[in-house]
């Protein structure tokens, strides 16, 4: 198996809903590939796709049993500053998410805060100086 993320599905209440936070956060549905049950975000090598949490459950073939209150994964974005990392989670709380952590700095030497999404998926939001961003929003981890 080779070491890369393809595809992120994160399994919603509402298609519809999740879909219009998404863009009122700026980003655009690709709507080849898109419908009314799935919609997908291109996000540089990554995609990220937003599908009904019930049929998401039966796919993988296990009841759907409601979110919990956490998941135990969190996904990030990683801003090229702190100021940043500040104004992304305005724009999200804005869009209908759920402030969880104000941004702080932390004891790793970057500055980050949480949001939920309408779901309750976590978003980190992080300014880490230690991962350069490259010009398409690509992170490498340090040499």
């Amino acid at each position: 198996m080779e070491q890369r993320l393809s595809l992120v599905s994160l399994g919603v209440a509402d298609v519809a809903a999740s879909t219009a936070f998404y863009e009122r956060l700026g980003w655009q549905r690709h709507a080849g590939a898109s419908n009314e049950q799935i919609t997908f975000f291109q996000l540089g090598g990554i995609i990220l796709g937003l599908y009904g949490a019930e049929p998401l459950a039966a796919d993988a073939g296990v009841p759907f049993e409601g979110p919990p209150a956490f998941r135990g994964v969190t996904l990030a974005y990683n801003g090229r500053t702190k100021e940043e990392v500040d104004e992304v989670l305005k724009l999200a709380v804005e869009s209908g998410g759920k402030l969880i952590k104000a941004a702080e700095e932390v004891f790793w030497g970057g500055y980050s805060g949480y949001f939920a999404d309408p779901d309750g998926h976590f978003w980190e939001v992080a300014w880490n100086p230690f991962f350069p961003i490259d010009a398409d929003g690509a992170i490498s981890l340090p040499e």
